[in-house]
């Protein structure tokens, strides 16, 4: 068993007051409590449970996770601290004391995840995966000379720093390396920047299973770039930039080429880190930290190798003896075809009741994917509209909408430019659907669509039928397969209803603040979910039957933390499944004894959000595109829908308790702010692995659909080891 550490205690800090008293709420940062999840991530590269490139994968997410929070969250601290604006967090931290704190943790962290790399880099060799220093491959030196002449030599551009020649500009993200020369004539000592190509395999391979990094490759044949000076050191680093873009929607002309501009101007944002290998001389460093215009506080020391994202070449090795068993979806249980050569009617299945759907362990293409495509060919399908907040890059329901509007079909797509970091992907999709006929818009003025919302139109006899699907994940085929997400379809009247409703605001000018059945935000969700959980605290003070379950990846929020916690004083047990940011407290005496908090971090990325309200033994449940953020709440289009089929909420009742059962990938909070593994605190090794467990529930659920004489499970089982 791996070592277990517990996070380091957090800072617990103090809310806004309280009306009925004079104390504040109880709050851990927002950005420690990511921090804090980051951790958990890290855990995971370090489990020897895990096979060796499960857990390479897991270094190279840290690493990529790191890369987005500096480029978005701590840009963000150091705007307010530039701008000598002081807003206290919802713990009472300045931006300045968030900043601190925030290095401090990081620190440790970075320190920690080199040294994991450093000791699977050896389990690796010993596995036939070498990841080799230059100077132990002399007999490939030759060899290595030639192909940088051929392959990397014409793709270098070295840039000299003098008067003559001005600090060059560092692109984020990229990797370089700081050269200090001699000029052998004069004795004068230069300084380069030399980077390297992001073009080119960081893992330079030299045989089968042995590799050299391409920058000490570069490092090794300076000569040739610098001909005539004497090579005095080369270092390493790399530098991360400001990637947030800042638009005033309402004043440009074209948000399409707004949009673009912006992603073409993110790469030239302000430096907000540096990092460089710890072998740098300070006098290296300094010249570095200057011309990049950074604070010398903002510069981290890596020992190793720099930037892991470059590990996920190693996690593409094909070599299946050093990963996961690769997991095959389950076609679900209701779209069963009824023959091999046959496929299913999706309009047929959800007209025999609400389908609810569980990916990765349900396959997405014979569900979402085969709804898109029978409703693009159907000739009695009207209309189709629907939102892309991310999707991939070879999408086949884009290509079913550009076939869909071909035909003739009405088809409307609500795409999301402002999606950070796929923005450009974004653009490239609108153009193609607006070449094929279709109707594309990009949004509310102000507000990000993030929900995930499908609604087709059908011709059925003398009347037409609407058929919908909301979900908790991105209409994306490859994070499909890599998230735990939830999904409805149905064609129940209301809901139908209600996301034509919908549509009318996203594309035209509707103002529409009822809905018969969707929380929508920012019109209902907020103000529903706390008249939910006002709900619950009646029933416990009038002595019934009372619990609230969520499932969400941030719980932020403070009004809504505010609201859990007189959940938890009023009687009501509050159970909370968080897996990313969480800055509520369980467990504080005389305000969260009844609440409990866990994390699982796993096999899948948890993305799916469920909530759960008692009702007084009668129980709501509800799935959606929104986390408890402020920023889901307010400044996002979310959609968030009832769950009204029975076997549904079974299903959702027997996947929400096997979460809360697992104790091999799950974590649980302490009063202290504390994460610990649950297998620690109960003092035994995990039995129950949320993968598992689903997954065999998943396949389960098609052998009794396809032999009904066969057991099925049991709905209202409740226990995972059963």
């Amino acid at each position: 068993m791996a070592t277990v550490r517990p996070s380091a205690a957090p800072r617990l800090g103090r809310g806004r007051k309280r009306a009925a008293k004079d104390q504040r709420t109880p709050i851990i940062n927002r950005e420690l409590a990511w921090i804090d999840f980051n951790g958990r991530v890290l855990f995971e590269a370090r489990d020897a449970r895990n096979p060796l490139l499960e857990r390479v994968k897991f270094l190279a997410i840290f690493a990529a996770n790191l890369d987005e929070f500096f480029q978005i969250r701590v840009s963000g601290l150091r705007r307010q601290v530039q701008a000598s604006s002081s807003p206290y967090s919802s713990d009472g931290m300045t931006p300045a004391q968030q900043l601190d704190a925030i290095r401090d943790r990081v620190r440790d962290l970075v320190s920690e995840h080199s040294a994991i790399w450093a000791g699977i880099r050896t389990e690796l060799a010993a596995e036939g995966v070498q990841i080799l220093d230059y100077d132990e491959v002399p007999e490939h030196h030759a060899t290595l000379r030639r192909r940088f002449h051929d392959e990397i030599f014409p793709v270098l551009t070295p840039l000299a720093v003098d008067p003559g020649h001005p600090f060059p500009y560092i692109s984020t993200l990229s990797l370089s390396i700081a050269v200090g020369l001699r000029d052998p004539e004069t004795g004068d000592q230069r300084f380069a920047r030399v980077k390297i190509p992001p073009i080119l395999p960081r893992l330079f391979a030299v045989e089968r299973g042995k590799f050299v990094l391409l920058d000490q490759v570069i490092e090794a044949n300076l000569d040739e770039l610098f001909r005539g000076m004497e090579i005095l050191e080369t270092h390493l680093f790399r530098v991360t930039r400001d990637a947030d873009i800042f638009l005033e929607e309402d004043e440009a002309d074209d948000l399409l080429l707004a949009i673009e501009e912006e992603v073409r101007r993110r790469r030239f944002g302000e430096a907000v880190r540096l990092e460089v290998e710890r072998s740098m001389p300070d006098v290296t460093r300094a010249i570095l930290v200057k011309g990049i215009g950074i604070n010398d506080e903002d510069c981290f020391d890596v020992a190793g190798m720099l930037d892991l994202t470059a590990l996920w070449q190693l996690v593409e090795l094909d070599r299946p003896d050093l990963k996961s068993v690769v997991h095959i979806p389950a076609v679900p249980a209701h779209l069963l075809p009824p023959a091999d050569d046959e496929p299913a009617d999706v309009f047929a299945a959800i007209r025999a009741g609400d389908i609810l759907l569980h990916h990765p362990y349900e396959s997405f293409t014979a569900s979402v994917e085969r709804f898109v495509t029978q409703a693009a060919i159907d000739p009695d399908v009207l209309t189709i509209k629907q939102t892309l907040y991310r999707t991939s890059g070879d999408s086949p329901i884009v290509q079913a909408l550009i076939a869909a509007a071909e035909r003739g079909k009405q088809v409307v797509v609500l795409v999301e430019i402002k999606a950070r970091f796929d923005e450009a992907n974004n653009i490239v999709w609108a153009r193609k659907l607006e070449r094929a006929g279709a109707h594309v818009v990009y949004g509310v003025v102000g507000l990000k669509t993030h929900s995930k919302v499908l609604l087709v139109v059908r011709r059925e006899g003398h009347g037409l039928r609407r058929y919908v699907h909301i979900g908790t994940g991105n209409y994306n085929s490859k994070t499909a397969r890599q998230y735990v997400d939830l999904g409805l379809l149905t064609c129940r009247e209301e809901l139908g209803a209600d996301v034509t409703d919908l549509f009318n605001t996203l594309t035209g000018l509707s103002r529409q603040r009822v809905f018969r059945r969707l929380l929508v935000a920012p019109i209902t969700l907020r103000s529903r979910f706390i008249e939910l959980v006002e709900r619950e605290i009646a029933f416990a003070k009038a002595g019934q039957e009372t619990r609230i379950l969520l499932k969400v990846n941030s719980l932020v929020d403070q009004q809504i933390i505010e609201s859990l916690y007189e959940a938890s004083r009023a009687g009501v047990p509050v159970d909370l499944i968080v897996r990313g940011a969480c800055s509520l407290v369980p467990g504080l005496p005389g305000w969260s004894e009844r609440i409990r908090v866990r994390s699982i971090v796993g096999e899948f990325l948890e993305h799916s959000r469920v909530f759960m309200f008692n009702n007084g033994g009668r129980p709501e449940w509800y799935i959606g595109s929104a986390d408890l953020m402020e920023r889901n709440l307010d400044r996002r289009i979310e959609v968030v829908t009832p769950v009204e089929d029975h076997e549904a909420r079974a299903r959702l009742g027997r996947i929400m308790d096997v979460m809360m059962a697992d104790d091999r990938r799950s974590w649980q909070m302490s009063a202290d702010g504390r994460w610990q593994r649950t297998e620690v605190l109960e003092s035994k090794a995990g039995t129950v692995d949320t993968f598992n467990v689903l997954k065999d529930d998943a396949a389960a659920a098609v052998i009794a659909q396809a032999d009904p004489k066969r057991p099925q499970l049991n709905a209202g089982s409740m226990d995972p080891r059963a």
